[in-house]
């Protein structure tokens, strides 16, 4: 089963939001969700860098750069910026399709430092789905399982 595209409707209204707002949102919840299981891995070298995550069917650029403590907005230039579309996204967090076809495919667009995004990379294909979806309500992991298995 294919994910559906975005409707236009929430495009147009991301693509209006200015950047901060989502930046934060995807702090807070990269926070609560991601940085207690990157803790067990080497994330140090990503400390200091700034990132962009661009999804582009959204118009929606979430910036942010991590610190010591976790996850922050941000507005630098970033070091690393990660573009594809909501659904190229969800296929990759559902871990139904696998970075390196996207990334061939040009489906997922790798902009910045080379060395960062395997960096990066590793360290999300490292990460326990099953330790991040712990610290999600158990309805929305639920889903994300289903989605997960197909």
């Amino acid at each position: 089963m294919l994910m559906p595209a975005v409707p236009t409707f929430p495009s147009r209204l991301f693509a209006r939001l200015p950047s901060a707002p989502p930046s934060l949102a995807f702090s807070l919840s990269a926070n609560h969700l991601l940085w207690p299981a990157l803790q067990t891995l080497d994330w140090e070298p990503l400390v200091g860098r700034h990132y962009a995550i661009r999804v582009k069917d959204l118009g929606l650029s979430l910036c942010f750069t991590v610190g010591p403590r976790g996850f922050v907005p941000d507005n630098g230039i970033p070091d690393l910026t990660i573009s594809a579309t909501a659904r190229d996204f969800l296929l990759l967090l559902a871990r139904r399709e696998d970075p390196d076809t996207l990334f061939f495919s040009r489906r997922l667009v790798s902009e910045g430092d080379t060395e960062l995004g395997l960096i990066v990379k590793n360290l999300l294909d490292a990460l326990d789905p099953d330790a991040v979806l712990s610290r999600v309500p158990a309805p929305l992991a639920r889903a994300a399982r289903r989605l997960m298995t197909g």
